[in-house]
């Protein structure tokens, strides 16, 4: 059991990380907290954009904006942050996110217990500090931060990450498609981006082939998901498309697309936040590596399929590939992509 110094836990502060797909695979470790202190208090310090990742989770109990754009930006907002959790009167924060603001800020907000890995020079900081060993980077995430809980005496168990949507999220999702007179429409979700950088992203070209291949001789259409910075690689893919297509990058918040990519019979993406979001709300999915590790951060679902050509330079985990073409990514075909995403519908019963 945790070591609380004889303090009662009542109240706890959980320090989540920045990405979305990161965020979502919080969510095992929010939820072993939430066995290990069921009467307490649990409340979410996020920034705006994966806020929502944890609107609906059974085991948070409220969520704190980290405003860094507005109120909270600069070194006087991080202290009027502070103030504001002081307030709040935690026993305890637990720190997901490595970075050393993250300790700073829970020593001044008071904080009496304080737990995260030992990373980033704030091991004086942290009072609960847990040592970070060699292969602890080489497990999959959401395992990373099961351990840190296992190592500081909690009891945890593995369970996969869970978007959990509300019913608003929902019913905005059902409207949008009544708008788009999608009603009952055979959906492909596709999510061309990837926020981290271009070496990550297979061709725009090919997943507009890819999607024509699965949509061929089917009443349906394409939906398109990305943030605003990602339209142009959207609107690359729609142009391609001979099927219909229906670009929403950048229309809706991230709780209306994990509703709309839940309605959809499959989903292909880059290793990215939406490929998480897929995997988390249960739609089948076709996963597209290249630089990245599938180690450690493959989805997590039941019905997925990595594709990934191994080659001798990956995972280099670059945000740009240096070479002339991108070896990893370039020799995944549509073709493949098409086969793996068809096979995931007949076995989902979505084959029709």
């Amino acid at each position: 059991m945790l070591d609380t110094g004889g303090r009662k836990i009542e109240r706890i502060l959980v320090r989540v990380t920045n990405w979305i797909g990161d965020a979502l695979l919080n969510t095992p470790a929010i939820s072993v907290l939430r066995d290990n202190f069921p009467g307490a208090r649990i409340s979410v310090l996020a920034k705006p954009w994966v806020a929502p990742v944890f609107a609906g989770h059974p085991a948070v109990d409220g969520i704190i904006l980290f405003d860094r754009a507005g109120r909270h930006k600069g070194p006087a907002g991080l202290w009027v942050l502070a103030s504001e959790l002081r307030r709040e009167r935690f026993d305890l924060a637990v720190l997901f996110q490595n970075a050393f603001e993250a300790a700073l800020l829970a020593r001044l907000a008071g904080i009496p217990l304080r737990l995260g890995y030992n990373t980033d020079g704030r091991g004086l900081l942290l009072n609960r500090a847990v040592r970070l060993t060699g292969g602890d980077k080489q497990v999959h995430e959401t395992e990373y931060y099961l351990r840190m809980l296992k190592r500081a005496g909690l009891t945890a168990s593995k369970t996969r990450p869970v978007f959990y949507l509300s019913r608003e999220a929902e019913s905005q999702a059902a409207a949008r498609l009544r708008e788009l007179g999608l009603e009952g429409a055979f959906l492909v979700g596709l999510a061309p981006g990837a926020a981290y950088g271009t070496a990550k992203r297979w061709p725009a070209e090919r997943f507009a082939a890819a999607a024509d291949m699965i949509l061929a001789g089917r009443p349906g259409a394409a939906l398109l998901f990305g943030s605003k910075g990602e339209a142009a690689v959207t609107a690359e893919v729609a142009g391609n498309m001979k099927s219909p297509v229906f670009d929403l990058a950048g229309r809706t918040d991230l709780a209306e697309a994990a509703a709309l990519i839940k309605l959809c019979r499959v989903f292909l993406s880059n290793d990215s936040g939406l490929m998480h979001t897929a995997a988390a709300v249960g739609t089948p999915l076709a996963a597209i590596f290249g630089p990245t590790n599938p180690v450690t951060t493959s989805p997590v679902a039941e019905r997925f399929r990595l594709i990934r050509h191994p080659v001798e330079c990956s995972p280099c985990l670059k945000q740009e590939c240096p070479l002339p073409e991108r070896i990893c990514m370039e020799t995944v075909t549509a073709g493949e992509v098409a086969a793996e995403a068809m096979e995931l519908l007949e076995e989902s019963g979505h084959g029709r």
